[in-house]
C-alpha cells in the first residue's frame, strides 16, 4: 500500500496573481488582451504629456525652435535650465519656501488631526459628539473668501509664512478617515493598556498610531501634496515676491509675467529658451510628488478603505 503525501498549495509569488474564486470564470485570451490594450492607452495618455515636459526641459533652445514649440523626440541634450534654476535665483529660494512649508505644514497638521480623531473616536471622551457635529458642518458650510481674508488680515497673518499653513491646517475629511481607522482598533487591547497604567498619549503614541501606519502614511501624503501644491493663499496673503512659493513663481513663468531674476537676461540673449525654463520649473514642482508616491501607494486600499466603511 502506497502512502499519498498532499503536496503543500503553492504560495503565489510577489508578482503573481492571487488565487481565483471557484465561481469566477477564467478570462479568456480575447478579454485579457482587451485589458492590456486599455492599461497600456490609460499608462500612454498618463506617461506621454509627462515625457514632452521633460523631453522639453532638457532641449536646447535651437531644438525647441527646430520642433515649433514642445519637443517629443530629444535631439540636443542640455541641462543648463535647471543649473540655471538651481543657481541660488528666485526659484532656488522658492523651492525651499514650498520644501520648509510643506514640512511644517504637514507636520502640524498630522498632529492637530491625529489628536482630534483619536478623541472623537473615544466614545466616551467629553463633547465627542457635539465637536463632531461641529467638524461636519464645516464640510457644508463655510464663511467665505472675504470673511476668511479679514480673519487672517485682523490676525495679522499677512506676508507671513503662518498665512500659507493655518488657514488650510485641517481637513475635517481626513479626520474623519483617521477617526474610522481609530475606531476599529480593538477596545480589549486599549483597556488592557489602561489596566496596566497607560495614559491617553501614550497609548495613542506607542498602540495606536503603530497599528495606523497605513492611514496615516496616506492622510500625511494627502496633506504634504495639498501643501506642494498650494498657491492660492501665497496669492492671497503675500505681497513680497521673495517669500513667494515655488508654485507661484511657476505660474508666473507659464503666464509669462515675469521671469526669475537671473533668467530673464539669459532668455534675452538666447541662451535659453524661455519654454524651457517652464518646463523645467514644471519638472521640478512635480518631482517631488512622483518620487513619494509610489512609495505610499501600497496603504492606499488598506488605509482610505478601512478607515471609510468605519465612519
Amino acid at each position: 500500500m502506497t502512502t499519498v503525501i498532499d503536496k503543500p498549495a503553492r504560495t503565489p509569488g510577489r508578482w503573481a496573481a492571487p488565487p481565483r474564486p471557484v465561481w469566477e470564470e477564467k478570462p479568456s485570451r480575447a478579454g485579457l488582451a482587451g485589458k492590456g490594450l486599455v492599461l497600456f492607452l490609460a499608462c500612454l495618455a498618463i506617461l506621454f504629456p509627462l515625457w514632452i515636459v521633460v523631453v522639453t526641459s532638457l532641449s536646447t533652445r535651437k531644438a525647441i525652435d527646430e520642433a515649433g514649440g514642445l519637443v517629443m523626440i530629444p535631439t540636443d541634450i542640455t541641462f543648463v535650465a535647471y543649473q540655471e534654476l538651481l543657481s541660488g535665483g528666485q526659484v532656488t529660494r522658492a523651492a525651499l519656501v514650498s520644501i520648509g512649508i510643506t514640512l511644517v505644514g504637514t507636520l502640524f497638521s498630522m498632529a492637530v488631526s491625529v489628536l482630534c480623531a483619536y478623541g472623537l473616536s473615544r466614545s466616551g471622551s467629553l463633547g465627542h459628539r457635539s465637536i463632531l457635529m461641529v467638524l461636519l458642518a464645516t464640510m457644508f458650510f463655510s464663511a467665505g473668501l472675504i470673511p476668511t481674508y479679514l480673519l487672517v488680515q485682523s490676525l495679522g497673518l499677512t506676508d507671513s509664512y503662518l498665512a500659507l499653513i493655518l488657514p488650510s491646517a485641517i481637513s475635517v475629511f481626513n479626520i474623519l478617515v483617521l477617526r474610522g481607522f481609530f475606531m476599529g482598533i480593538s477596545q480589549e487591547l486599549i483597556d488592557s493598556a489602561r489596566i496596566d497604567g497607560a495614559g491617553d498619549l501614550r497609548i495613542l503614541w506607542q498602540i495606536v498610531l503603530p497599528l495606523s501606519r497605513a492611514v496615516v502614511a496616506v492622510i500625511t501624503l494627502f496633506y504634504a501634496v495639498g501643501y506642494w501644491s498650494a498657491w492660492f493663499n501665497a496669492s492671497l496673503y503675500l505681497n513680497d515676491q521673495d517669500m513667494l512659493p515655488l508654485q507661484n513663481v511657476m505660474i508666473q513663468l507659464v503666464q509669462k509675467q515675469e521671469a526669475p531674476v537671473g533668467l530673464g537676461q539669459a532668455i534675452k540673449t538666447g541662451e535659453l529658451s524661455g519654454l524651457a525654463v517652464q518646463m523645467a520649473v514644471m519638472v521640478m514642482a512635480l518631482l517631488p510628488v512622483a518620487v513619494l508616491s509610489p512609495f505610499v501607494q501600497k496603504h492606499f486600499k488598506k488605509g482610505m478603505l478601512t478607515g471609510a466603511v468605519k465612519g
